[in-house]
């Protein structure tokens, strides 16, 4: 099991520094950690601003408790919830706010679901079919496998994970669930291998890493819960409030960067030759484009490679 106070926290320092300039600029700061995961990133915030609030949210009681249990100390000044994210302007509310001075979500699995085999997000451990981020929730990747109509599942693994073998796995997916459930995370690797193509096999790294990466969105949800709840952070926003987000695979990218180009998109038609005020954008990108992790960072956690960070903030009401 991780240790939570040994965990390595992606992109911690950069985070916090993206997000200084506003709580620094607020008088009664508050921030929501929109993905507390093991509380990295909130204990470095809240050990650098002392009179800063935040909010840390997960769906995932386990990593809460641990999280809790971890920011101990610091608990004066932080508030945690057991829910998605796409709640965030409901649990804002609830705490008597109606703005807030940052947010930060920190997209896709967290360390403690790949890290326990149990939780059956790793086809490299034999586990139950789960994927559940939200162990309470009642639909597991063993019930859209053994459930699912095979149209059903061609589509998961064509959208989710840009699987170009959909169809073919799907295929053996059908003929091994009639004969016994599919409930195992290795006898899933082990067809979805067996479907794809040899040739195929030899490049790209694992060939279920995309099959899985697929039913783990589906089986949480995520991307719609991505597409409601980035707006809803950006509406809670003050002005001078900043939007962090990390970002692990391109569809998750995808959405965070068609967001962040709208919101900082002036309405006004382009053939006048001035800005109309009431449609002028009310967000300003922090950073142009997105940013990677040092090669320090890379070296010391692997896990760091894949990630793309971005960053708005609110210039108008």
């Amino acid at each position: 099991m991780i240790d939570s106070s040994e965990h390595i926290s992606v992109m911690r320092d950069r985070c916090v520094d993206l997000l200084a300039p506003a709580i620094n600029a607020s008088t009664n700061p508050l921030v929501v950690d929109a993905t507390l995961g093991l509380g990295g990133h909130t204990e470095a915030l809240l050990k650098r601003f002392p009179t800063l609030k935040v909010l840390g949210i997960d769906r995932d009681l386990q990593a809460l408790k641990r999280a809790t249990t971890r920011l101990a100390p610091l608990a004066d000044r932080l508030f945690t919830q057991h829910a998605s994210f796409d709640s965030i302007a409901d649990i804002v509310q609830s705490l008597g706010y109606t703005e807030i001075t940052g947010a930060l979500f920190d997209l896709g699995v967290s360390s403690i679901q790949l890290d326990e085999s149990e939780r059956g997000f790793s086809y490299s451990h034999d586990a139950p079919l789960d994927m559940r981020m939200d162990r309470t929730q009642s639909l597991t990747a063993a019930e859209i496998v053994n459930t699912y109509e095979p149209a059903q599942l061609v589509r998961i693994l064509r959208t989710y994970g840009e699987e170009k073998f959909a169809t073919r796995i799907v295929e053996s997916i059908v003929k091994a669930r009639a004969v016994a459930p599919l409930n195992s995370t290795t006898a899933l690797a082990t067809l979805v291998k067996n479907a794809i193509p040899a040739a195929t096999r030899r490049t790209g790294g694992n060939p279920a890493k995309r099959t899985f990466q697929a039913l783990r969105i589906e089986t949480n949800d995520e991307l719609a819960k991505i597409t409601r709840a980035l707006p809803s952070a950006l509406k809670l926003l003050s002005i001078g409030g900043r939007l962090v987000v990390m970002s692990f695979q391109s569809l998750e990218d995808r959405i965070v960067k068609d967001l962040f180009l709208a919101a900082t998109t002036s309405g006004t038609p382009r053939n006048l030759p001035f800005e109309l005020p009431e449609l002028a954008a009310k967000f300003s990108l922090v950073i142009r484009g997105s940013q990677t992790p040092q090669t320090q960072e890379l070296e010391e956690n692997s896990r760091s490679a894949s990630v793309r960070l971005r960053a708005i903030e609110r210039v108008a009401a």
